[in-house]
């Protein structure tokens, strides 16, 4: 999943046996015709967007076993595609989450496309329930109360506890009647009602970050109604969801590691250290002395464990501006007047696991004719996070005790990470969920697509999704660094066979790793505030 709330961590998160067993297969599609036969109203979504961005809404049940109970809202947007003899269905489109809303991205695709993907597809996009336009849940919880919690210490561990609990504990009390739907199940439930609405019958889907874990239970639940589908910076479906926390720990040193060796080769410019050894030495003194007492940065207060974010370290430029910077801070010497003065927060909290917002920059308008309608509450995208985090799967501990035992373990094996990925969760207050999670049995013919340095999602990640689904492919930009890959990063290696594979539905004959181009620019320093 760049901060969890007010945005959301995106992206993203070892499945016991237990979320292995089998869910019978007719709990994936209940019988609903009076929701599968529903008829997109369809308008234009605001006066100051184009004519061809186009709004409507649609009724699902809150309950799939109760079809007859209440019901909740889902909004859904579409670009149709401008060439008719072309078209070959709908692509469904999510930017990631869970949490995020995803009504206006068919607007910002339909000018990232190459014109003849455009061609075959009319884009749908949707707010997935409980976000956004969706009916949008809350838990009532004030800024102080966001966030996906903070690296184990003893002496803190009792709040950290309370926090949890309490995040929890307001949950149940504010939407404990909504949220226990709000699941990935139920999502992908929702995704054949919009099939079935729009009259298809199959759906082709691109699905980034969390939305590569939506496609693929669609694509288990529903695998005859699977089109072509585009998985994209992949959760690894037996590592849901603490395990997707660790493996941001596990794959943290490969990158610390990586980034050690670049900065030595470029000693000269950055002062870091003319080996790997020095530079890890430059930077663990560094975190030692703001544990002692925060670097004063321009009056930015930075702390020891801000400057342990391992989404930093995928991008070995971003990591040596960084580190560069704070120790200029901490000794009170003066960067090289060329350095610029990166705003250090920002380029933490931009880059880094905790976090990563999956959602469109822009907020899609709601839908429905008349006033708008009030904005989503200001904790929605923590709410469905934790909804789905907490309630897609039972590998949570419930002994708080289990969780600082995992910490003080996971840091001494994972000194970067391994304290903050393993420290306790709402998760271990939560209701259990009323589902197991969904088992990866059915064969998939589907392509995913995976940075070999990707911070959110890490490549170990990625793997783990491409060997769940048989039957897919995976294309490897090697060298690719961040996260996303299709689209997100125009000179990736991986576009033209995405293209290819969307356009004609051909998957390649075998898994492909290609060479990205290097990323080793310094981007420009922002001011610090």
């Amino acid at each position: 999943m760049k901060r969890l709330p007010p945005l959301l961590a995106t992206a993203g998160l070892i499945a016991t046996t237990l979320s292995q067993l089998a869910v019978p297969q007719a709990s994936a599609a209940p019988s609903t015709p009076e929701y599968m036969n529903q008829k997109p109203s369809w308008h234009r979504c605001s006066a100051d967007k184009p004519a061809t961005y186009e709004c409507a809404a649609l009724k699902v049940p809150l309950d799939y076993k109760r079809p007859q109970g209440p019901t909740i809202d889902l909004a859904i947007s579409r670009v149709k595609s401008e060439n008719p003899a072309k078209r070959h269905g709908v692509l469904l489109l999510n930017p990631g989450g869970p949490g995020a809303s995803g009504l206006y991205r068919p607007m910002r695709m339909s000018t990232e496309m190459p014109k003849d993907v455009r061609d075959r597809y009319d884009l749908i996009g949707f707010d997935p329930r409980g976000v956004g336009a969706s009916s949008p849940v809350t838990c009532g919880l004030n800024q102080t109360e966001t966030g996906i919690g903070g690296a184990y210490r003893p002496e803190r561990f009792a709040s950290d506890v309370a926090w949890a609990r309490s995040v929890a504990d307001k949950c149940r009390e504010k939407a404990g009647d909504v949220l226990p739907y709000i699941t990935t199940r139920n999502t992908a439930r929702d995704l054949d009602v919009i099939r079935a609405a729009l009259g298809e019958r199959k759906i082709s889907y691109l699905g980034y970050s969390y939305g590569t874990y939506l496609g693929a239970v669609y694509s288990q639940m529903f695998p005859q109604r699977t089109d072509r589908f585009v998985l994209d910076s992949g959760v690894d479906p037996h590592r849901i969801w603490r395990g997707m926390y660790q493996v941001w720990a596990t794959s943290s040193g490969p990158a610390f590691e990586r980034w050690t060796h670049w900065a030595a080769e470029r000693s000269a410019e950055y002062g870091l250290g003319a080996t790997p050894e020095a530079v890890s030495g430059t930077f663990w003194a560094l975190v030692a002395r703001a544990d002692r007492e925060p670097i004063d940065y321009f009056g930015q207060k930075v702390t020891g464990d801000e400057i342990r974010d391992p989404g930093v370290f995928y991008s070995p430029v971003e990591a040596s501006i960084i580190t560069r910077s704070l120790k200029a801070a901490a000794e009170r010497t003066p960067l090289p007047a060329d350095a610029g003065v990166p705003d250090v927060k920002r380029l933490i909290a931009g880059s880094g696991v905790a976090a990563g917002s999956d959602a469109d920059t822009e907020a899609a308008p709601a839908p429905g004719s008349g006033p708008a309608r009030a904005a989503a509450p200001g904790d929605n995208a923590t709410a469905v996070y934790w909804s789905v985090v907490c309630g897609d799967t039972e590998n949570w501990p419930r002994d708080p005790a289990q969780y600082a035992r995992d910490a003080v373990q996971d840091k001494v094996k994972y000194p970067l990470y391994g304290d903050f990925s393993s420290n306790i969760k709402p998760c271990a207050f939560w209701q259990p969920p009323l589902e197991a999670a969904t088992p990866m049995t059915q064969r998939a013919r589907v392509l995913t697509v995976q940075n070999e340095w990707d911070p959110m999602t890490p490549l170990s990640s990625g793997q783990g999704l491409h060997r769940a689904l048989k039957g897919s492919r995976m294309v490897l930009a090697k060298g690719g660094q961040g996260h996303g890959v299709y689209l997100s990063d125009p000179t990736s290696c991986a576009n033209d066979l995405v293209d290819t594979y969307l356009t004609t539905g051909r998957l390649p004959a075998r898994d492909v790793t290609c060479q990205s181009p290097p990323r080793d620019q310094d981007p420009q320093g922002s001011p610090a505030p």
